[in-house]
């Protein structure tokens, strides 16, 4: 099919190779605009940018599709449909009704759990056991549209990142399947359930510090939400320290104090334990300093000794 794709980050650079793959006419990639980016602070282009000019494709980055004239050069390009995946852009309605076959939205959560910017990171974050990606068509309300096809997953102990990558995988493919659906017109897409929806705000960096009065395990799913980015931290001898996952554990002690370094009794490998509350304690396994590359929290005691006792912020 004749289609225009839609997206920015890295959770769209695969469904983007998909549909070049498999032979789509793509009249145009639409992205969010070239961003200062490293020490530099050069511009530089979005993920599906990149991929998109690698494979010689019209890129747009319009600042907003709110305008006539961004409408009515979309209008132009005579598309059977719009695949848009994390684009980061509102699409008003005169861009919604150009396609033929509608807009359709590769999303990542269990709709209507987790509508908006971050569902990925806020499904870990709330501790939720299972995940998924939609296709969904696009109407004027925020994510709130009928949905085609939906994909499965535990949470089980992943990250934000790895959990992002599956997702961004297999929505891919389940993309693939719907634009097959919709080209031979046997698409039957359903309303979303009436209750249980939530939205996933933006992740905010002062959501990232660890607050150790919590539980071990609401502190082990706000490290693993927010990890590879921004990343929870924590203060370590007036050192930012990031913690980027972990394990959890029982101290038996609901005498220590929160933050409080405990001796590795646990895992018997020297690694970072740190105590939370009511007695729980998380074991940190990859952590990063300022400046640092992310590595084993037992290479890093090597040379960052932090004993027993220590108190962290």
């Amino acid at each position: 099919m004749r289609l225009a794709f839609m997206g920015t980050p890295d959770f769209a650079v695969p469904l983007l190779a998909e549909l070049i793959a498999e032979g789509h006419d793509i009249a145009a990639v639409y992205s969010q605009p070239a961003r200062p980016k490293g020490r530099g602070m050069k511009e530089e282009p979005s993920p599906v940018a990149k991929l998109a000019l690698a494979n010689g494709l019209e890129v747009r980055t319009p600042v907003s599709l709110r305008q006539s004239e961004p409408q009515a050069q979309f209008a132009a390009l005579n598309l059977d449909v719009a695949v848009a995946a994390a684009y980061g852009l509102i699409l008003p309605k005169p861009i919604l009704d150009a396609p033929r076959l509608g807009c359709w939205n590769l999303h990542g959560s269990l709709l209507p759990r987790w509508r908006g910017a971050a569902p990925i990171q806020r499904a870990v974050m709330a501790g939720d056991t299972e995940a998924g990606v939609m296709v969904m068509r696009m109407e004027e309300g925020l994510d709130t549209g009928p949905v085609l096809l939906t994909e499965k997953t535990a949470i089980g102990r992943k990250t934000a990142g790895e959990l992002t990558d599956e997702l961004a995988k297999s929505g891919a493919k389940l993309m693939a399947r719907g634009l097959k659906l919709l080209a031979s017109g046997s698409a039957a897409a359903m309303p979303q359930a009436a209750d249980g929806a939530t939205y996933a705000k933006k992740i905010l960096k002062d959501e990232a510090k660890i607050d150790w009065t919590k539980p071990a395990r609401e502190v082990d799913w706000q490290i693993r939400g927010l990890s590879p980015w921004p990343g929870s931290w924590t203060e370590v001898n007036g050192q930012r320290l990031k913690i980027l996952n972990c394990t959890i554990g029982d101290s038996g002690d609901d005498n220590v104090r929160p933050g409080t370094v405990l001796r590795d009794d646990v895992s018997g490998n020297n690694q970072l334990v740190v105590a939370c509350a009511f007695g729980s304690m998380i074991i940190a396994t990859q952590v990063q300093r300022s400046g640092g590359r992310a590595m084993d929290s037992r290479d890093l005691l090597k040379g960052f000794p932090v004993p027993p006792g220590t108190r962290l912020a």
